[in-house]
This record gives structure tokens, sequence and C-alpha cells, in this order.
């Protein structure tokens, strides 16, 4: 099944979206997304995206170094480089992007501000939900 070239990535981003400022310590995002249950959580500065933090992110550029996730703020460790989508993008776009780039999720923003993300679950599930990606990306999760 072939994904619909005229559905946009309104259409299907996770509109909950879960966000830290950048000045916030490791630890409080870490937090932030095991209430939400997510693996990755839009930084935020003056309401604007400034990056994106993944639990990867937390082991790799804070614990592995000897960091303390109470001293160490989210913008130290988050990647201040992402790239974005526009809810008015089409899927096929997103596709081509995550493929282009080697990533899982995106930031969707409207002039700056974040109004949701997209996952790479999200596009199975829009794919074919039957499949192995999309079933597991439906599944609830196993905490």
């Amino acid at each position: 099944m072939e994904i619909d070239t005229n559905r946009t990535v309104s259409d299907i981003m996770t509109k909950r979206l879960v966000s830290v400022n950048a000045g916030d310590t490791v630890r409080e995002a870490a937090r932030e997304m095991r209430e939400a249950d997510v693996g990755s959580i839009v930084v935020l500065q003056d309401g604007r995206l400034h990056g994106i933090l993944t639990d990867r992110d937390i082991v790799v550029r804070c614990i592995a170094e000897g960091g303390d996730c109470d001293e160490t703020h989210v913008a130290e460790i988050c990647s201040p480089q992402v790239a974005t989508l526009r809810p008015e993008d089409r899927l096929q776009y997103a596709v081509e992007l995550m493929r282009d780039k080697a990533i899982r999720r995106i930031p969707v923003v409207r002039d700056g501000v974040p109004v949701g993300i997209l996952s790479l679950g999200d596009l199975a599930l829009e794919r074919d939900p039957n499949s192995a990606l999309g079933s597991i990306s439906a599944a609830a999760p196993n905490n």
C-alpha cells in the first residue's frame, strides 16, 4: 500500500506534543519523557523550537560522558539543528526527508512554533497498519 499523495503531515502527525525548556535539567526532561511514555521530546526556547532531545542523547551525551543530570541543561545535549516539517507538507515529502536524513522523528512547526511531531511509526501506520512496524507502532506500551 502506498502513501496517499494528497494527505498532509497534519493528517497523521501526533498532536500531543511533549516539550521542555532549553534551561531545564536533563533529569527534568527524563521525568517528562517517563511520564509521557515517549523517547523524544521537543526543546523550546522562548516558546519556539530550539531542538530535540532523545533518550539516547541523555545516555550518550550526558551519562556516558560523566555529566550530572541535575546540573546539565537540556540545551547542552540536545540536537539543535533539526529538520522540520510544516503541517501542510505532503506525506511523500516527509518520507523522503526522513529517508534522506536518516531520522525517525521530525517536529512539525508553524512559524517556528512546534504544533506536533511526525514519527516513522505514524507513517508506518498510515502506509500499512498490518505491517510489522505498523503493528508495533499501534501496540500499547509495555511499561
